[in-house]
């Protein structure tokens, strides 16, 4: 069992309804460029035509859903299960309502090219079950698994990009140093996480364990994917290091590791990266559930939920990478070091 992280997320949730809420009015490689929701305007390049700002109400400085999974069982046992027809309902219906799934790695560095007047998602798997991914006789990803699913969902709304992070651990999908698996992961467009080498509870240990359970595993992901750097990492069971820093950078044995967004348990949207309130040592997500039992207000359910009514101002893109569009009382809000992409209107 995972409880949600509290200091991070559940006790932070409440703050962070009023936070944005105050700010609110109303199996081939995937497409490496921007995808385009139908209807979506192109250029001759087939990339999304950058938009008048205001015309399709862009907020670069909105809430993104960080979206966590552990695993598909047809019968749920816990509140971190869902089944295969609910992943799927979630998946639809964040295509229906214009997302666009980024990896973690692209959202901490603030690389969000996706077509104007669209969201991103960050959809993240945490412990590397074989429910997540496992690869049939045929060298294809198994249909009922979640990247399968993906996939399926992808080619069906062509704008939903088949993206997500793998916060893995020791022998991921139950392969024996997990090769063949991360390699057909990264290969196709996914990114590869670190969550400790044995689910270690960084918050339990001493400084020089937290650095072993994470360097061990950079070791181990590094030798399966040499070309694929570590640059996200998940903290088991939510639990911070007493240091820290070290969840961010740290070694042992040899190992360096260096990571660009640290990604809590819970249990609400993480701010924009480009915001005064984004923390790149604690970037909340939240748990994929139906609105149901008393964690009902933190669940994906309702968070999405008051992301499409506006009670949180959501993340809108204006499709251009280079800029930070946002209304103009909200310049207060962006921080200093993104200044010269700003774009107010």
């Amino acid at each position: 069992m995972r409880p949600p992280h509290r200091s991070g997320g559940m006790v932070a949730a409440a703050s962070a309804v009023l936070l944005f809420a105050a700010c609110s009015t109303a199996p081939s490689p995937p497409d490496r460029g921007r995808g385009g929701p139908p209807g979506g305007v192109r250029e001759a390049g087939g990339h999304a035509a950058v938009a008048d700002p205001a015309t399709v109400r862009a907020d670069e400085l909105g809430a993104v859903p960080v979206l966590m999974y552990h695993q598909l069982v047809t019968e749920p046992r816990s509140v971190y299960d869902r089944t295969p027809q609910d992943f799927r309902a979630e998946l639809e219906r964040l295509a229906r309502e214009r997302y666009v799934p980024v990896t973690a790695r692209d959202f901490s560095g603030g690389k969000i090219d996706i077509p104007a007047g669209t969201h991103p998602v960050v959809l993240t798997f945490d412990d590397s079950t074989v429910s997540q991914f496992r690869l049939g006789p045929d060298g294809r990803p198994a249909s009922d698994t979640a990247v399968g699913i993906l996939l399926d969902v992808a080619r069906k709304h062509p704008g939903f990009r088949p993206v997500a992070t793998f916060f893995v651990n020791a022998d991921p999908f139950r392969e024996p140093g997990g090769r063949t698996s991360l390699d057909w992961l990264v290969k196709h467009g996914f990114e590869v996480g670190n969550h400790t080498l044995r689910h270690t509870a960084l918050g339990t240990v001493d400084d020089a364990e937290v650095q072993e359970a994470i360097a061990d595993n950079q070791r181990a992901i590094t030798q399966a994917v040499p070309r694929s750097p570590v640059v996200s990492m998940a903290l088991p069971h939510g639990s911070m290091p007493h240091s820290r820093q070290l969840a961010q950078e740290g070694a042992a044995d040899g190992v360096r590791y260096r990571h660009q967004g640290v990604y809590l348990v819970g249990s609400n949207p993480a701010p924009s990266p480009f915001s005064t309130a984004f923390d790149p040592v604690a970037i909340p997500r939240i748990r994929s559930q139906e609105a149901t039992g008393p964690d009902a207000p933190f669940t994906s359910a309702a968070w999405l939920d008051k992301l499409r009514d506006g009670t949180v101002r959501r993340y809108t893109s204006d499709g251009d990478p280079k800029k930070i569009s946002f209304p103009g009382t909200e310049t207060d809000r962006l921080a200093p070091a993104h200044r010269q992409a700003a774009r107010p209107y």
